[in-house]
């Protein structure tokens, strides 16, 4: 008997047997490999459980204000995890909704829109979701044995956690369609600019820094904690899902389970409201969106700058096309004589880079422009660690030992260096896999797959070095450090972007996914997977020989130049063998790939 829900059960049960499919496929492919995958993610796990249950447990010992600080933390890191989540379930919910092939065909199909939507929302969810459980299960887990609290606990928190990442996978879907729907209107456009302004100078103005003097610390503790921590109360706001979640936790590892079991029912009850609206009301507005996404030019069509852009651009068209018919001569000859003034072309030739490196280089450069979802997420990444690194000036009047010195100045590089991890797993990696079947189109070209993947890995590591590098010259000069340190660090982020974007490229060309178009699932797999483990061990690693080496040492009456020496070749021959033996294997596979 078929009931209303039975395509979405079918969709469930189809991806749910392809995914385990392939899961077997790759356990029988290489044993070995998935052992070491395995492995990594444990130790990551062990790793973070135990760094996590040390972080606690030291914070605990205060006296007086332990428990404080950990309540404190607690509601403050579920309060930024939910913005991340809404975030990132905003960004994949654009691109699975409206730039999804599978999305279209579904659409064709004879399926009722509501049941695309929700098969999709599902989709985006879980793709948004998976890293933010990965990341706290350990601290959870840490909470509750350094708090010895009973069995039952740890059930609850996880049912506590996937009701609670159910609310930012409806909002973000909802915006998502509102946007995609709105996107092209010149009112919406000017308004969202506007908002992203004012949202800008009320963060900067509210969350300005709190100048605390020796008069004040002699206050009752209390106030003064409450005087530092002032920043944080928006944290505790009982309107926040992320409240309501950090006090069913915190409860329940307390062994209140009344009020526990209260904001548990809040939390299940807006997720079952607002679930019953959108998944059975957004069907409709989806479909709308996505016809309209799918008839528009561009969102910028009914500026008249852009009218210009596109003038122009048709009228080169016609005039290469018209000479093209009217001309003997040969491909080259058209192209050398009529190439249209584009200006990443004019850009291109003064590199003195062979013609067709340029147009492979050109043509990379204008996907990735034209795909918002893949430029906006860049920009928004370095936005975070340009704030973060901005505000690294408040540190330097805490600054007053080359210990606490030594310290940040390692740990703001290690941040940098997870930054460009995080761009070369979202977008290196997939570069290869998005040639998609037309793959066969670049390898039959006299360039060659080999010179595509080289030539990929030269553009993404010079255009992520102009970024990083800018950014840590900033922070070095923000913090105070003197010029031979900043070129140290330098040169340290300088290695680490040539690595990981070996790493990114090589595993990328080693674990390709030509059948899917949605960079957000190529990475979810496990390549990315595994690229992603690798880059933050090999960062992991990089840091702490470079630390532990350091030739300023981490006492003002300590210096060793020979032992930063010892720690620069360490740290150069570990960054040459992790990143030169992915791309040698990548290149290895894809030069005996068949077309």
């Amino acid at each position: 008997m078929n009931t209303p829900d039975a395509p979405l059960r079918l969709l469930l049960r189809v991806n749910a047997l392809s995914a385990w499919r392939r899961l077997r496929s790759l356990r029988q492919q290489s044993k070995l490999l998935v052992l070491v995958i395995g492995g990594f993610l444990v130790g990551y796990l062990t790793l973070a459980f135990t760094l996590f249950q040390a972080g606690l447990g030291f914070i605990g010992h205060f006296p007086g204000l332990g428990s404080l600080l950990e309540e404190r933390l607690m509601y403050l890191l579920f309060a930024f995890l939910f913005g991340l989540l809404l975030l990132s379930n905003l960004v994949i919910s654009y691109t699975n909704l409206f730039r999804n092939r599978e999305t279209e065909f579904l659409l064709t199909a004879p399926l009722p829109v509501g049941t695309v939507f929700q098969w999709k929302w599902i989709e985006s969810t879980v793709l948004a979701s998976w890293a933010f459980l990965f990341l706290i299960a350990p601290l959870l887990a840490a909470y509750g044995r350094l708090n010895h609290v009973a069995w039952h606990y740890y059930p609850a928190t996880l049912l506590l956690v996937l009701l609670f990442i159910m609310l930012p996978g409806l909002a973000g879907a909802a915006l998502a369609i509102g946007i995609a729907r709105h996107l092209d209107r010149k009112g919406f456009q000017v308004a969202a600019v506007a908002a992203l302004v004012l949202a800008v100078g009320v963060v900067a103005w509210r969350f300005r820094p709190e100048v605390v003097t020796d008069d004040v610390l002699e206050t009752r503790v209390q106030a003064v904690i409450d005087r530092l921590l002032v920043n944080t109360g928006f944290a505790q706001s009982p309107l926040l899902p992320s409240y309501w979640l950090s006090y069913s936790v915190l409860s329940w590892a307390e062994g209140a389970f009344k009020a526990a079991g209260f904001y548990a029912l809040v939390l299940l009850s807006h997720v079952l409201f607002f679930g019953r609206i959108a998944l059975t009301g957004l069907g409709r507005p989806f479909y709308e969106a996505a016809s309209t996404v799918q008839s528009r030019a561009s969102a910028f069509a009914r500026w008249d700058w852009w009218q210009r852009i596109e003038a122009r651009r048709e009228a080169l068209a016609t005039e290469i096309r018209r000479h093209w018919l009217a001309t003997a001569g040969t491909t080259e000859a058209v192209g050398r004589h009529f190439a249209p003034p584009d200006r990443v072309d004019a850009l291109l030739r003064l590199t003195g880079l062979a013609s067709d490196t340029r147009a492979l280089i050109a043509k990379d450069l204008r996907v990735f422009w034209r795909d918002t979802t893949q430029w906006g997420q860049t920009v928004l990444l370095f936005g975070l660690l340009a704030v973060y690194i901005l505000n690294l000036r408040h540190f330097t009047r805490q600054l007053d030992s080359a210990f606490w010195t030594g310290v940040v100045s390692y740990l703001n590089l290690g941040a940098c260096a997870l930054n460009v991890a995080t761009i070369t797993t979202r977008f290196v990696f997939p570069q290869f896999s998005l040639e998609g079947r037309r793959v066969w189109v670049v390898g039959l070209a006299p360039l060659g797959l080999v010179r595509v993947v080289i030539v990929k890995f030269w553009l993404a590591s010079l255009s992520a070095l102009s970024l990083t590098l800018g950014l840590t010259l900033l922070s070095g000069h923000l913090l105070g450090l003197e010029w031979p340190r900043q070129l140290n660090f330098a040169a340290a982020i300088t290695v680490m972007t040539f690595t990981l974007n070996a790493i990114a490229v090589g595993l990328g060309a080693l674990y390709p996914n030509f059948r899917e178009t949605n960079p957000s699932k190529i990475v979810s797999g496990f390549g990315g997977t595994f690229c992603l483990v690798i880059s933050f061990l090999y960062i992991l690693v990089s840091v702490v020989t470079l630390a532990f080496g350091s030739p300023w040492g981490w006492h003002a009456d300590e210096s060793e130049p020979g032992r930063g020496v010892f720690s620069w070749v360490v740290f150069v021959l570990t960054s040459a063998l992790a990143g030169w033996l992915p791309l040698r294997l990548g290149l290895r596979r894809v030069a005996a790939t068949e077309l």
